[in-house]
Parts: C-alpha cells; sequence; structure tokens
C-alpha cells in the first residue's frame, strides 16, 4: 500500500509540471507574440503616417499620391504584397471626422503578423490595422493672415526692452473688420496693456495671444480676456512676400510753361529724401526709396500707389497724409512695403485729417502707431515685427479686405490623424 501511495503521488506531480509547462510555455507565447504584435503596430502606425505625408506632398507637387502612398511604405517595410501586408489610399477619407472631404488624404495599412505560439490554439497570424490622415493646401492668393487688422510677427520678446505687442499711454486702438495677432510665446507678457492704453474691437473680431497677457486695466480691453495659448504662426511668415521693384528712376514734373519744378512727381526710385521738398502729390506707380518722412506741416497725397521703403518711415503728427493703395495689378492694396530685411523703425502718425488706405507690410521692422485723430484713420492691415500703440488719441483702423494686399499662401501639408 505504501508504494501505490508512492506511485500515485509521482502521477500527481507529473500532472502538475505538464501543466505548468503548458501554462507557461502558453505565458511565453502570449509575451513573443503579443510583442511582436506590438512592434508590429508601433512600425505600420509610422509607415502609414510616412505615407500620408509623402502622398500629400506628392499631390501639392501635382505628382501621383496613390503611387507616392505606396512607395514610402515599402520604404517603411509594407510592400502591399496582399499576403503580409495590404495598404489602401483615399481622398477623401472613408472614415473619420474628414469623411468625404477631398483636401485630405488617408491610409490604411493592415499587416499579418506571424504567430509562434499562438498556432497552438490555430491563431497562424494576428491582424494589425492603423490609419493616417494628412491635409493638403494648395498654394492660393488669400488675404494675409486671415485678415487680422494688426499683427506682431516677433515669436520671442521680453517683458522689458523688446516688448511684443505694447499698448500704453493715453492711445486708444479702435479696430473694426479685423482682430489683433500677437505671435510672441512670452508665457507673462506676449502682450501688454499698461496706463491708459485701451484696446476697442467693434466687432465679433478677437484679441489673439501665443503666449500670454500683461493687463493692467482690464475694463481697457475688448473684448476681455484676450485669446491666449493660441497655436505660432512661423516666421518668416507663411506667404509669399511681394518681389516689388522699380525699372526706372522717379522725377519731379516740371510745369511746361515756366520750366520750374511742380508739387508732383512721377514714379520710379528715388535716391535723395522722399518725398522732395516741395513734393505734395504723388502720381500712381510704384516708388522705391530710401528714408520715408513726413514732417510736421507737410501734406502729401497720391492715389493707387505702393511704396518700398529700404530705411526709416517717420510720419509727423502734423503731417496731412492722403495716401491709397493700388486698386488693381499685381500688387493691389499693398500700400507700403519694408523688404524683411528691413529692421529699421516705423512710425505711422498724421493729422486729423489724414486718409491711409491699403497694407502696411513691415515685417523685420518695429511698427509704432501714435495715432492721428482722424475719423477715416487707417484703412489698412498693419503687419510688423513688433507693435508698439502709444499716444493720446484715438487710433481707427478699419480693415476691409478689398482695399489691403493678398498674396499667395505657401502650401502646406498637415498630418492630422
Amino acid at each position: 500500500m505504501p508504494i501505490k501511495s508512492k506511485r500515485t503521488e509521482g502521477g500527481q506531480v507529473l500532472v502538475i509540471i505538464v501543466l505548468s509547462m503548458v501554462a507557461l510555455v502558453a505565458i511565453v507565447g502570449l509575451a513573443i507574440d503579443g510583442g511582436n504584435v506590438y512592434v508590429d503596430l508601433r512600425k505600420a502606425q509610422n509607415a502609414a503616417d510616412s505615407a500620408a505625408l509623402a502622398s500629400a506632398l506628392a499631390r501639392i507637387r501635382g505628382e501621383n499620391f496613390v503611387l507616392k502612398a505606396y512607395e514610402s511604405a515599402k520604404i517603411n517595410g509594407y510592400d502591399n504584397d496582399r499576403t503580409t501586408n495590404n495598404i489602401f489610399v483615399f481622398s477623401p477619407p472613408i472614415e473619420g471626422e474628414h469623411k468625404e472631404d477631398i483636401e485630405y488624404i488617408q491610409v490604411i495599412i493592415t499587416s499579418h503578423v506571424k504567430t509562434y505560439f499562438a498556432g497552438i490554439i490555430g491563431r497562424d497570424t494576428i491582424d494589425n490595422r492603423v490609419t493616417a490622415v494628412a491635409r493638403t493646401q494648395y498654394m492660393e492668393i488669400t488675404e494675409l493672415l486671415k485678415g487680422y487688422a494688426v499683427v506682431s510677427l516677433a515669436p520671442l520678446s521680453d517683458c522689458n526692452n523688446r516688448k511684443g505687442f505694447w499698448v500704453h499711454g493715453e492711445a486708444t486702438l479702435d479696430i473694426t473688420g479685423g482682430g489683433i495677432f500677437v505671435n510672441s510665446n512670452n508665457p507673462d507678457c506676449a502682450l501688454i496693456e499698461q496706463g491708459g492704453g485701451s484696446i476697442r474691437i467693434r466687432d465679433d473680431h478677437r484679441i489673439t495671444v501665443v503666449g500670454g497677457a500683461q493687463i493692467q486695466k482690464p475694463k481697457l480691453l475688448t473684448p476681455y480676456p484676450p485669446d491666449t495659448g493660441a497655436l505660432p504662426l512661423p516666421y518668416p511668415p507663411p506667404f509669399f512676400l511681394p518681389k516689388v521693384g522699380c525699372n526706372k528712376d522717379a522725377k519731379i514734373i516740371v510745369d511746361e510753361l515756366t520750366g520750374e519744378p511742380t508739387d508732383t512727381m512721377t514714379a520710379g526710385h528715388w535716391s535723395g529724401d522722399f518725398p522732395p521738398a516741395g513734393i505734395e502729390i504723388l502720381n500712381k506707380g510704384i516708388y522705391c526709396v530710401g528714408d520715408f518722412i513726413i514732417n510736421g506741416g507737410d501734406k502729401l497725397s497720391g492715389s493707387n500707389v505702393t511704396i518700398v521703403v529700404d530705411g526709416t518711415l517717420r510720419w509727423s503728427g502734423n503731417a496731412k497724409i492722403g495716401l491709397s493703395a493700388s486698386k488693381s495689378g499685381k500688387f493691389a492694396g499693398l500700400l507700403i512695403y519694408l523688404p524683411i530685411k528691413n529692421g529699421n523703425k516705423v512710425v505711422l502718425n498724421g493729422n486729423a485729417e489724414s486718409r491711409i488706405q491699403g497694407t502696411i507690410l513691415a515685417p523685420g521692422a518695429n511698427i509704432h502707431i501714435n495715432g492721428n485723430d482722424s475719423n477715416y484713420g487707417f484703412h489698412s492691415q498693419i503687419i510688423g515685427y513688433r507693435i508698439d500703440v502709444k499716444g493720446n488719441s484715438n487710433i481707427i483702423i478699419k480693415y476691409l479686405d478689398e482695399q489691403n494686399y493678398d498674396a499667395y499662401n505657401m502650401p502646406e501639408i498637415e498630418l492630422t490623424q
């Protein structure tokens, strides 16, 4: 009897060992097969993301975007052999939030991962399915920077000497037709309001700030609070900057009878002080100048003009300025342009009778808006590197797209899913 008991116990131990080995194999198999499936899932997702971006870029370039998706996936290990993996490319997507939107391209990769231990229970393969969606935005002529009326482009600023957007003194920035965009990512003071400086947006547009705002008197901002934490713009800005030039020299018109110079000049390149002494009227066309300075008591008017400034721009508060941009042609709506390498100071001013219409584009310059108490003010979009609003007057800015400059935006691709 004792011998029989030992045999029985030995048989039970053997069964336990076998079951334990099966469980151990199952655990090892789960770990190995599961690990392989997870690695493939990550790899397939990366391949789908790359394929979607490659496809979007190809479509912008006018190439075969479906073929480019296959080529990209193959480089990343998925060759659409219909055995180990399948690749599908859809535009518009067949599922998701961008379903049926032709701007988007969807890439779906299904991979069949071979198992080593799961086959014991009849699972020779495990399937992974991943999807990626990319957006394509073609180059098109559109209003600059989504139609914000006043924009500071500087991606960096501080709270002292390099403020991004500063409203102070007793100036009131009175805006209709567009909002304000501040591109600085400073978390504390990208936008600064101090003293009696105020912003009043009269419609449903917003004050949008990438970083944070330092507001001394909240009641002086409408709307309040500003929208902070916005997505930043790249710098240089994401549109094609104009290539404006002058192929002839500007001339002062001479009276045919007296031979004396008049108060009018023709468009073209001017190397001296601009406007020259005694000039009050600009004929239509493009002017390429160095410093553009209008002193107190001076008058200057011109319709259908574009003025390219390579130096400083300074308009006095006692000057009567009546300038409007061209209404047609390649540079329609562009009144003042400082190329991006021109970091000189820009001072915008004028008296109560001043009327200024058209885009003031100075992407590398610091713009000081001092105001003019004009009931017409600026029918302009004002874009600078940094913006400083000061003075003691009401500064009217009315943005109308049809009066301002439109440009080709940069083509974009974006991975959205």
